[in-house]
């Protein structure tokens, strides 16, 4: 079971940037972070209003004087106060990631960021070099790999059970922006507007977080790509709502991504299946605490989040909140991240290497790999789905 036992002399004085009122983005970060309580929310910067922010603050119960006009302002009164913030969780349009995030190491504090992490993978370099110049960690926000059956599929490959990995098929593929809602809806307005969204829509909006699994999973690295990606709403042009891409992985195995927004009639349809010499795994974020497992020749077997045929002895696997049977799902995922993240900060502020080097959580590698998969698609799309080096 999941170990609620772990708790600080303190919790990390933690803040955000952005997830103000009305942001599903930002409840969610507030709701993990404090689950364990080994954060405690004592900053923000909301809301580019002032009023806004101060009133959103107030609200959730915090001095009003530490909501601030912006980023930049908080940094600075908050690192004068002996009780200033530790953390930082960065939930803004992507095009102020990277500013954000520099300046929040810069000042000497963690990050939570959701992603891509930065438009370039120079620019997301960068930021590895400056956190590990300060001992600081950066985490990134790659929500559902916190999953404990997530877990078992990794370790499931890693112990071989599925014998060597041949064939891995991806998809993150809804259908809720089938038409043109952006015209009413400023959330979906940013993310398809090149200057805000970066070089892609759906391929970094969604697509990375079905090849994050992907890498959690196998471990295995791309050697080279081939991507097509289409804008079927054509004002979303140069930015693709739909794409499909071809991956061959070092060692031999090849792969497939899709993800798009427009599969019309569609929930969410984030999956991945994974085939091996012996046997396939196959997961899906909807029923996200249960796993198919196929061994060739014998019926399919859905394996069930908490039960003890599973690899409990892996802390992933072990996280459950509640019994199996019960239903987990999207928070408690980010919670177990949110914990990861928590653990990770207390080691660096220790200068605990050890124990750092240990703590499995989406950190800036991950960050990186993703930008580069944004990045090496459009590369390839950009010469009609030319075959392209990954690295």
């Amino acid at each position: 079971m999941f170990n609620e036992e772990r708790h600080f002399e303190q919790p990390i004085r933690w803040a955000m940037v952005g997830g103000g009122r009305g942001s599903q983005i930002g409840y969610s970060h507030r709701n993990a972070a404090q689950r364990d309580g080994l954060f405690k929310l004592v900053a923000g910067a909301f809301d580019l209003d002032p009023q806004r922010c101060r009133d959103f603050g107030v609200n959730l119960g915090m001095d009003a004087e530490r909501c601030y006009a912006s980023y930049a302002e908080m940094f600075e009164a908050e690192a004068k106060r002996e009780d200033g913030i530790q953390a930082v969780s960065i939930a803004t349009p992507n095009s102020t990631h990277y500013e954000i995030c520099k300046a929040a190491l810069e000042a000497n504090l963690h990050v939570v960021c959701e992603k891509p992490i930065t438009f370039t993978t120079e620019e997301a370099e960068e930021l590895k070099a400056i956190a590990a110049s300060k001992n600081r960690v950066i985490g990134v926000m790659y929500g559902y790999s916190g999953f404990p059956m997530v877990q078992q599929a990794r370790e499931m490959v890693q112990r071989g059970d599925l014998g060597e990995v041949r064939v891995i098929n991806m998809q993150f593929a809804h259908g809720f922006h089938n038409e043109e809602y952006e015209k009413n809806d400023p959330g979906l307005k940013w993310r398809v507007s090149p200057e805000v969204s970066g070089p892609t829509y759906v391929l970094g909006d969604i697509g990375t977080h079905a090849f994050y699994l992907c890498e959690v999973m196998t471990g295995l690295e791309v050697d080279r790509l081939s991507c097509m990606r289409q804008s079927f709403i054509k004002s979303r042009t140069p930015l693709e709502d739909n794409a499909h891409v071809m991956m061959e992985f070092k060692g031999g195995a090849v792969g497939t991504l899709w993800a798009s927004a427009v599969n019309a009639g569609s929930m969410h349809q984030q999956k991945i299946r994974i085939v091996g010499s012996k046997a396939s795994i196959e997961w899906w974020d909807e029923h996200p605490n249960q796993l198919r497992y196929e061994i060739q020749g014998e019926p399919p077997r859905i394996l069930d989040r908490g039960m003890g045929y599973l690899y409990q002895d892996a802390e992933g696997v072990a996280a459950n909140r509640v019994g199996g049977g019960h239903a987990e799902g999207y928070f408690e995922s980010w919670a177990n991240l949110y914990h990861r993240f928590a653990l990770a900060f207390d080691a660096a502020d220790r200068d605990d290497q050890e124990t750092l080097e240990g703590i499995w959580f989406p950190g800036i590698d991950a960050g990186i790999e993703g930008v580069r998969l944004c990045e090496k698609c459009v590369e390839s799309a950009d010469q009609n789905a030319a075959w392209v080096e990954y690295k």
